[in-house]
């Protein structure tokens, strides 16, 4: 059973992403609960009694806790309101299989191949899970044909424009 925290902190904006300041005390415990000081951190609990998983993240040289409008509705217009969190190491893995059609197509498509490869693992890991959590072949096909078309600069996918 992991460890739970709990802290309450003022809702903050930096560019269009709503976040908390974890106490530093609650981040040295939860560094020594995921055995890590660096890179994403995955956590687990509540905010204001509903239940979410994110990653704690550094960024502009602070740790912060982003808060997306899954957990909290509306959080860019709630800046300033006071929010209640429990948070916790989560160490279940949130990674995804490579979809065996995704490494099929790029096995048939070394160029896009070469892109994917040279895309940072957070980029890729967001296009893996993208087309891990499709449900119906025919969505999946239809996705992959855009990841694929994405990575040689023919479109748009997962919300960018350029790999």
């Amino acid at each position: 059973m992991q460890k739970s925290y709990e802290f309450t902190d003022e809702l903050k904006i930096i560019g269009a992403n709503p976040y908390l300041t974890v106490p530093v005390a609650i981040l040295r415990a939860i560094f020594a609960d995921a055995k890590k000081s660096t890179g994403p951190i995955q956590v687990k609990g509540e905010i204001n009694g509903k239940a979410y998983k994110q990653t704690l993240v550094k960024y502009s040289g602070a740790w912060r806790f982003y808060v997306n409008m899954t957990m909290l509705k509306k959080s860019p217009e709630r800046i300033g309101e006071s929010c209640t969190v429990t948070i916790a190491f989560d160490p279940v893995s949130r990674k995804f299989a490579m979809p065996e059609k995704l490494r099929l197509a790029l096995a048939e498509t070394p160029q896009a191949q070469q892109v994917f490869d040279r895309l940072s693992p957070s980029r890729q890991h967001e296009i893996v899970r993208y087309i891990a959590r499709l449900k119906s072949e025919e969505t999946v096909d239809r996705n992959i044909v855009r990841a694929i078309d994405f990575l040689l600069g023919k479109g748009r996918f997962v919300g960018r424009d350029k790999p």
